[in-house]
């Protein structure tokens, strides 16, 4: 399998490349404007160095990644279809020109138009969520069908900046797509800069698809590296779950039981081995399905959605007003 790679920065480096690399029968190729950063990588994990884009097509890969900052996946994108690739994969979020705490509405039309653009060539695209690959994600799934949960009648969320489009996929994907927002913002932003975390909060109620109802509350509050990121509470039909953070706890309220349930880390375990195993779990489970010519597990049209749902809520906090997200954001231009 031939695997290209644009972007070798420290994500490329720490959570995609060495596991790459260790599987059987790989062939990588990188390319990137750092050609330090791409030495460092031929040198540690094999591969070959590219001078271009055209370089690196040149090997007809099966699939290129895409890992650079998030402000230029369009960019490379755009680049790559002129090459007409087999597949495109990208680190979420799809698009963010100013950074993931600040998508804008231009960011969801640009990321439609290459979708479309994409589709018309053939060109199947995918994207990484990885956090839908998390034990408790999984186990939560599993959960919902084995011991009949029935539907998400109400959830409540928590989320820093930093996990903010992670966990808009999987309110959408554990819960349902939302068809109308409302929404509220603080009136001053604040937040990492460096880190390109720098937002206004924001505070939302949400109608699902499916009639659910969900109130979410995005930050660049908490401190990422200490407090938990994310925490939230699904209720359903038949039970009721609590999660926190980056797989580090899940708690279980059924009916009929006089028990409660709370799944969590050994102790000597950390939230962080967690996050870098579900990378490698999202990206076998992606290389699984082009080695047997299937749909991706996540395809590049959840990372449109992700976008759908966050420009939806931008609008309504700006423009004080409930958002129609199917009618004024339709996915299909």
């Amino acid at each position: 399998m031939k695997i290209a790679i644009v972007g070798t920065g420290g994500n490329a480096r720490h959570n995609y490349i060495p596991f790459l690399s260790e599987q059987k029968g790989m062939e990588l190729s990188y390319y990137d404007l750092a050609s330090n950063l791409v030495a460092e990588c031929t040198s540690k994990y094999g591969g070959r160095a590219a001078k271009s884009i055209e370089d690196l097509m040149s090997d007809k890969p099966d699939s290129v990644l895409v890992l650079t900052d998030e402000a230029h996946h369009l960019d490379v994108g755009n680049a790559l279809l002129e090459y007409r690739p087999k597949r495109i994969f990208f680190e979420k979020p799809l698009h963010a020109r100013n950074g993931q705490a600040s998508v804008c509405e231009q960011d969801f039309f640009d990321a439609r138009d290459f979708l479309t653009r994409a589709h018309a060539q053939g060109v199947e695209t995918a994207m990484m969520f990885n956090y839908r690959f998390f034990e408790q994600s999984l186990r939560l799934q599993e959960f919902i069908s084995t011991r009949k949960m029935g539907r998400v009648r109400q959830a409540s969320m928590l989320i820093q900046y930093c996990c903010w489009s992670h966990c808009l996929d999987l309110i959408r994907n554990l819960c349902g797509g939302p068809v109308r927002v409302t929404a509220l913002s603080s009136t001053e932003a604040y937040g990492d800069e460096k880190l390109r975390m720098r937002g206004v909060d924001i505070a939302a109620a949400l109608l699902l698809e499916n009639g659910a109802t969900v109130t979410l509350l995005g930050t660049s509050g908490p401190d990422i590296y200490r407090a938990p990121i994310y925490t939230g509470t699904l209720n359903f039909e038949n039970g009721m779950v609590h999660l926190s953070d980056l797989d580090t706890s899940m708690t279980i309220f059924t009916p009929g039981s006089n028990y409660v349930e709370t799944i969590s880390l050994l102790a000597d375990k950390s939230r962080w081995d967690q996050y870098k195993e579900s990378f490698k779990k999202a990206i076998a489970a992606y290389l699984d399905s082009i080695a047997k010519g299937k749909a991706p597990p996540v395809p590049g049209l959840a990372g449109l959605e992700e976008l759908q749902f966050e420009v939806a809520l931008k609008r309504s906090a700006a423009e004080g007003r409930p958002v129609d997200v199917l009618k004024e954001f339709p996915v299909q231009g």
